[in-house]
């Protein structure tokens, strides 16, 4: 049983369903009694190997410790906080020079990097199980995983469940099962998914810079108002925000320029380096403003950005709102490309 399996293994990526899998894999081998998870936000290095070094409830040597979120949780802005320290990885190295004889540590996190020293402590004892899907394959993986139902969907719908669901592999996967379902084998459309998947609570950056693209007033404050009232600090969301509108509008620029010298639109995703159904949402959306409309619109974003850092007492809510309806709001013809 567990003598087969090593004493330690790190799993770690973006493809959670695969990770979960593998670990009722990892748990099946092992008596329920055997079997500890720890929290990798909580606990600390002599915890694990406290753990680790415990006998099974009924006096068994085989012993199962899994430990989560080893790298730490993703933040508002996606970047990962918590996990354990450099301490707690030196003892758990000191520990796996010398394992407990039957028992096999797991080790779950996000983004741990092979080059990593938790990684490097693992590989000396054991095996690393990277499970990665990057965003650029995600429609892909989502059709595999219908493809693996043997229910038929076309990437439009695939994508179409990215823009409602989020990026969670989890949450996707949930949904897939869902869909399946109710599907009972027969194609899953895009207009099926938008009649049953209700979007996340969560809402995305996109929702934002789609409506601007889009030029609906409306909707870019009801986008903006929601991010705020997810919010747990309303100010780095702020400023958050202001940064992911200015990046989006720096690609608009960027488009119109290509535009400009008759490259199109699959040219473009070329020579950008990015999925063609984005780089054509892009064009799109580029038509909608003139770049001299773009350029105030950076304008404007620079002086909120220096308002929210204190440059003003005007309440950050109500001058990004402002600025929203100043940009947004349509004052030219759609199309025109004035310079």
């Amino acid at each position: 049983m567990a003598d087969e399996l090593k004493p330690a293994y790190l799993l770690t990526g973006s493809d959670t369903p695969k990770i979960d899998r593998a670990l009722r894999r990892l748990r099946g081998r092992f008596d329920p009694s055997a079997y500890e998870q720890l929290d990798g936000l909580t606990v600390r290095g002599n915890d694990v190997v406290a753990a680790c070094n415990s006998m099974g409830l009924f006096g068994g040597d085989d012993r199962l410790v899994v430990v989560t979120e080893v790298d730490g949780r993703p933040n508002n802005d996606g970047r990962l906080v918590g996990g354990l320290k450099a301490a707690d990885i030196e003892e758990i190295a000191a520990y796996l020079a010398a394992p407990a004889p039957g028992t096999v540590l797991a080790l779950v996190g996000r983004e741990v990097k092979g080059d990593s020293a938790l990684a490097k402590a693992v590989k000396k004892r054991g095996d690393i199980l990277a499970f990665d899907v990057s965003k650029k394959e995600l429609p892909r993986w989502i059709r595999e995983q219908f493809a693996a139902r043997r229910v038929p969907v076309d990437i439009e719908a695939c994508r179409r469940l990215i823009e409602l669901v989020g990026e969670s592999r989890t949450d996707l996967a949930t949904e897939v099962d869902r869909l399946c379902t109710w599907s009972a084998g027969e194609p899953v459309s895009e207009a099926v998914i938008d009649r049953l998947v209700l979007p996340r609570a969560e809402v995305e950056s996109f929702a934002l810079t789609d409506a601007f693209g889009e030029r609906d007033v409306a909707l870019a404050l009801e986008a903006f108002e929601a991010r705020l009232e997810q919010a747990t600090d309303s100010n780095r969301e702020l400023t958050s925000l202001v940064a992911t509108l200015a990046a989006h509008i720096r690609r608009l620029r960027e488009v119109q320029e290509l535009e400009g010298q008759g490259v199109r639109p699959d040219e473009a995703a070329t020579k950008l380096k990015r999925h063609p159904f984005y780089v054509k949402k892009l064009y799109g959306q580029a038509a909608e403003y003139s770049r001299e409309e773009l350029r105030n619109a950076l304008q404007e974003l620079a002086r909120l950005d220096h308002a929210l850092k204190g440059g003003s007492r005007e309440p950050g809510e109500l001058a990004f709102s402002r600025m929203l309806i100043a940009t947004v709001g349509r004052r030219e013809p759609a199309g025109r490309r004035a310079s």
